[in-house]
């Protein structure tokens, strides 16, 4: 419950309101400010004048987007004024700059004469690379937004019309779907003909339902062919019958009730005169027609949404507005067309139906969550909208020929999107396009866990991997189908039934009868341990990588590694690498999981196996910072000394690795400082690659950095096997499963 004065207080304390204006270029020195300003910035200017077009490559216009509002038609608070609008315009910025990475500049306009509107807001346009009209009221929003969009050259939505429209919409396809009906045979009944209640039904009828088919009521009725009170243009195209009905008359047979109206207005009499298999969209703010236990009590056959976050099914905009902009400005679109509004609909409908992240499962709770009646339409916070709603809104946009700027690869163009969700997703695209080229065989030895087999789909829908799972068939079989998983290109190995456990064991046996292990004892292990057979399959060349842990403490997947697997030619050590991932790069940590008191030579070993990983997992040149208490020798102590050692050792074994140490975190950071005071060092540069004095120390840091440094911790990463084995952190989320499983296959590429 939000109280008033947590919300009076939540917009007044500090900075007064909720947005700011931030530089994007440094500002510091004098040459700084003339480059911003004069005489630097005379040069974009000339260039703009030569080409217009051009101000979309030297200023921020085509990433900023105008909320413009008179305050006539305010979230259900009505005719408040422009001033009185302003806290929800500056809060429509906000979402447009978290879910899509918008800037936007809020406009309150103190006038209600449209024509005022459209002259205000068709003299901003050079300023501007699209316009969100909000909150004005009907039938005046429909004037100004068909006029705009006759008179601009760049994209022009009223999200009051099009985002429930298309929200909506997604939801409507598949609750179509679920219940068995046909868009072009369904009856439709609006309560509300304003503009969301107009938007809807007009796209609608573009989906496929019959302009025959649909009613709309208002708050005086039936909007009929003839009627005469309280009519418009826009009411008029869609009136439909010949006399006045009241909206319980209307719903009598109905298949679809729509609600864009006001609380209260539906009773549990009219929901059960509906049709069989109803859908009912009550979408009025903040409370609906009908409540949703009024509803679903009344019909046990009903699929329901509402506008409401705290029931299934919420038709929310913000699944719209900024993804529909994010793909129109990408492309410097003309217009937001009906193109574009279906390409929105129909990704968002088919977005539906795929599996959902762990992410947004713990963002609602923790309860499963699966395409049906009680998830029609994704959850507002579902990274997946962006990626997928921005493309087919831009690609619509360049096939329907309203983008002046054509994209070339679509696949470029959804990681440039990704990256806008976080540098993790941008670092882990390349290595996941990297992973699909190799196909390697992942073997999960925990095959009966559902996070595995969720992430055993993803693998297998993207082309991520080939993954091999060990488990009971029937368990895994039921549980992907109580959970609608569709796994069948994963291979499966039972224990009980597999056809080489006796090869497998003899294996073993050879590699451990020295250490005590009996033939028997091998077998029991094998046909007892999964990650043991994991191993071997891994050691026999029957799986190219083996990753486990979802369930297991790290100890019970490292030994059978370290029991089976050899450390690689060459090398005298294994090591735990963790990337790092930050807001604007990412760092990556060593040794975190494995070597408690590392020599010297073992810190040496680290380093060269950290940045031999970095370069091949992760594409990205090393910089190595040997990380001690010390600044290169300003303290004696044999741990100082031991850092340097390390780092003497690397330099010499491996000339081409850029590293120096013995130093101080803060210095491996700080530019200046190695340049200045330090300008003998090695490294040039801040470091990207962190090696630890002890487990101790990197364990420390890299859990401090992922809970209070505001990093996403990737790993661990395990280097130095002569074969691939990774270790899964216990309890992790789908998500770290799919993107360990590219890293994975990137390392079995040895």
């Amino acid at each position: 419950m939000i109280r008033k004065e947590d919300a009076l207080r939540y917009h007044s304390e500090g900075r007064k309101g909720k947005i700011e204006v931030v530089s994007t270029k440094p500002c510091i020195t004098q040459r700084d400010l003339s480059l911003a300003y004069t005489p630097g910035v005379a040069d974009p200017c000339l260039d703009i004048h030569e080409d217009v077009e051009k101000v979309y490559e030297y200023t921020a216009k085509g990433n900023l987007v105008a909320v413009v509002s008179n305050g006539t038609a305010v979230l259900g608070l009505g005719d408040i004024g422009a001033e009185a609008g302003k806290p929800v315009m500056e809060g429509k910025g906000v979402l447009f700059k978290r879910f899509a990475d918008i800037d936007v500049f809020d406009l309150e306009l103190n006038t209600k004469d449209p024509d005022d509107i459209i002259k205000t807001v068709k003299l901003l346009e050079p300023t501007f690379g699209g316009i969100n009209l909000e909150d004005i009221k009907a039938p005046e929003c429909f004037y100004i937004e068909e006029k705009l969009i006759e008179l601009m050259d760049i994209p022009v939505f009223h999200d009051d019309q099009h985002g429930t429209a298309i929200i909506s919409s997604a939801a409507l396809l598949n609750a179509l779907e679920l219940q068995e009906k046909k868009i072009e045979d369904v009856k439709v009944v609006f309560s509300g003909a304003g503009a969301a209640g107009i938007a809807c039904a007009n796209l609608y009828i573009s989906l496929g339902v019959k302009k025959g088919n649909l009613y709309l009521v208002d708050s005086k009725g039936l909007i009929y062919k003839g009627r005469k009170e309280g009519m418009n243009p826009y009411k008029e195209r869609l009136a439909n019958g010949n006399e006045p009905a009241a909206l319980g008359d209307v719903m009598k047979g109905a298949d679809i009730f729509a609600g864009v109206s006001a609380a209260g207005l539906v009773s549990k009499e009219m929901v059960k005169s509906m049709a069989d298999k109803p859908i009912i969209f009550a979408m009025a703010n903040p409370d609906p027609e009908i409540t949703y236990t009024d509803a679903i009590s009344a019909r046990d056959d009903i699929i329901m949404a509402t506008g409401r976050s705290d029931y299934p099914n919420q038709v929310n905009n913000v699944l719209g507005f900024p993804f529909i902009f994010r793909g129109a400005l990408d492309v410097q679109a003309k217009a937001i067309n009906m193109e574009m509004k279906i390409a929105a609909v129909n990704a968002l409908a088919d977005l539906a139906k795929e599996d959902v992240p762990d992410s947004v499962i713990k963002a609602y709770g923790g309860q499963p969550i699966h395409f049906g009646r009680e998830y029609i339409i994704p959850k507002p916070f579902d990274p997946r909208v962006l990626t997928r709603e921005a493309l087919a809104v831009a690609k619509a946009a360049v096939e329907s020929g309203v983008a002046r700027k054509k994209i070339e690869d679509w696949d470029e163009y959804h990681n440039f999107l990704e990256s806008k969700l976080g540098m993790s997703y941008g670092i882990m695209r390349g290595v996941i396009n990297k992973a699909k080229t190799l196909k390697k065989r992942l073997v999960f030895p925990e095959g009966e866990e559902l996070q595995v087999l969720r992430a055993t789909q993803i693998l297998l829908d993207e082309g991520i991997a080939e993954p091999i799972l060990i488990g009971d068939q029937n368990i895994i079989a039921n549980l992907a189908k109580e959970n609608d998983l569709d796994i069948k290109g994963a291979k499966i190995v039972d224990i009980k039934t597999f056809e080489k456990m006796d090869d497998y064991a003899e294996e073993l046996y050879r590699l451990r009868r020295r250490k005590g292990m009996t033939l028997t004892a091998c077998r029991r292990i094998l046909s007892h341990r999964p990650n043991f057979l994991g191993a071997m399959m891994v050691k026999k060349g029957d799986a190219d990588s083996m990753l486990s842990g979802v369930n297991h403490y790290y100890p019970e997947v490292i030994s059978p590694a370290l029991q089976i697997l050899e450390v690689e030619k060459e090398k005298k050590v294994i090591a735990g690498l963790y990337a790092m991932v930050f807001k604007k790069e990412v760092i990556f940590f060593a040794d975190t999981t494995v070597n408690m008191s590392p020599s010297a030579e073992t810190l040496a070993e680290i380093a060269i196996l950290s940045a031999d990983e970095v370069v091949k997992t992760f594409n990205i040149r090393p910089k190595i910072a040997m990380l001690s208490f010390s600044n290169f020798g300003s303290v004696r102590h044999p741990l100082t000394e031991k850092v340097a050692q390390a780092a003497k050792i690397v330099k010499s074994k491996r000339p081409d690795i850029e590293i120096d140490g013995e130093m101080q975190v803060d210095v491996a950071f700080d530019e200046e400082l190695l340049n200045k005071i330090y300008n003998f060092s090695d490294l040039k540069g801040r470091a990207n690659v962190l090696i630890f004095p002890s487990l101790e120390a990197g364990n420390i840091a890299y859990k401090l950095m992922a809970r209070l440094g505001g990093a996403e911790a990737v790993g661990p990463i395990l280097v130095g096997l002569e074969k691939s084995v990774h270790v899964l952190q216990r309890h992790c989320d789908v998500d770290t499963i799919v993107r360990m499983s590219a890293i994975a296959a990137v390392d079995a590429e040895k």
